[in-house]
């Protein structure tokens, strides 16, 4: 396997963006590299695979686990096209990602309609501020799962 450059690596993840925003999808790509070798490539397919989720991140982060076989990306590097929106910032910290680089950022992804700003705002709000209604129900049986998890010496952590 041949080792990249970080800019041949962010060149990579931008024309998977360009490829993308002209043949259906989202104007986003994605890249993890582990060890200097591209492990995974995606782009965003939220209207082909009519999925929010599918952001180009969370598809490369899937893929990348995929093919290492393991649900931990320590040691790997994510490049995207664009700044990563909140969910996928966090699938990055859920994955143990070493570092996110980006090309685009928030306030360009807004210029064409994509205002993650607005989803950051509402994280940042208290949860009776928010545009969506979040109220707890059951708490107590809720703790269940949890306990279940707790007494179960079989479980693997992440």
């Amino acid at each position: 396997m041949k080792s990249y450059t970080n800019e041949e690596i962010m060149a990579k993840a931008i024309a998977l963006a360009k490829e993308s925003a002209t043949s259906g999808g989202g104007p986003f790509g994605c890249v993890i590299v582990k060890d200097g070798k591209i492990i995974a490539s995606a782009s965003n397919s939220v209207t082909k695979d009519f999925d929010p989720t599918a952001h180009a991140e969370v598809n490369a982060i899937r893929s990348a686990c995929k093919k290492l076989k393991t649900f931990d990306l320590d040691g790997c590097l994510l490049y995207t096209s664009c700044e990563p929106c909140p969910m996928c910032l966090a699938a990055c910290y859920w994955a143990h990602i070493d570092a996110i680089y980006y090309s685009g950022n928030q306030d360009d992804a807004a210029t064409v309609g994509f205002d993650d700003r607005y989803i950051y705002r509402q994280i940042d709000l208290k949860k009776e501020k928010r545009s969506i209604l979040m109220q707890r129900i059951l708490p107590e049986q809720g703790m269940v799962p949890f306990q279940a998890w707790k007494e179960n010496e079989d479980k693997i952590h992440y």
